[in-house]
């Protein structure tokens, strides 16, 4: 019967422990949400009108910490309207159609995707925009430090890896980007050994 009793009670007190942090998991939650990264109405975000107008005529909006700090919208709305427009092989991340030609073994042998496909989807591939839907209104910090972007590969696909540059360059803010750095880990195909430059 004790035995009984205990588990009861630790029952009871896994239950109890459940009613008081799981709350405040989701209030933690929400005040994360709130926390000074310039989401309007963030705690310590002040909204102030900026003098200029923006794009279609609406005024934009210099958010501010509480220690004066401004914050900025770093978002490029143009080039991600512009990318949800573009259409073809392999744009928004959409399956390349291929023909019973094209499904080569060999291709996949080599680097565990089909590198002819690879070939022939832009090496400036649109992407869908997979984030939460309030991730494209938030602020951040208008001065941040830049960073070097390190991309360490192997036997790499020629065009896998060219694709993954041009996707840095075009969807981050280039002050932001001091140097993006290849670091080939001893690759022994042709056209990747060391003392390539990139086209």
């Amino acid at each position: 019967m004790r035995r009984k009793e205990k588990r009861l009670l630790q029952a009871v007190a896994l239950v109890l422990a459940a009613l008081v942090l799981l709350p405040n998991v989701g209030l933690w939650a929400l005040y994360r949400e709130r926390q000074p990264d310039g989401t309007p109405g963030g705690s310590g975000a002040a909204v102030v009108p900026a003098a200029g107008l923006g794009s279609h005529n609406q005024q934009k909006k210099i958010f501010f910490l509480g220690d004066g700090q401004k914050l900025k919208d770093w978002h490029d709305q143009e080039a991600i309207r512009r990318d949800a427009q573009r259409v073809g092989n392999g744009e928004q991340g959409r399956p390349y159609p291929m023909t019973d030609a094209e499904r080569v073994d060999q291709a996949y042998r080599e680097n565990g995707f089909n590198i002819y496909v690879s070939d022939k989807i832009s090496l400036n591939r649109s992407l869908p925009d997979i984030r939460h839907p309030n991730c494209n209104s938030k602020r951040y910090l208008e001065t941040l430090p830049n960073t070097s972007i390190i991309i360490p590969f192997h036997n790499e696909g020629w065009s896998s890896l060219l694709r993954t540059v041009h996707s840095v360059l075009n969807r981050s803010p280039p002050e932001l980007i001091a140097e993006i750095v290849l670091v080939d880990d001893f690759s022994d195909r042709g056209c990747l050994l060391s003392g390539q430059h990139l086209p």
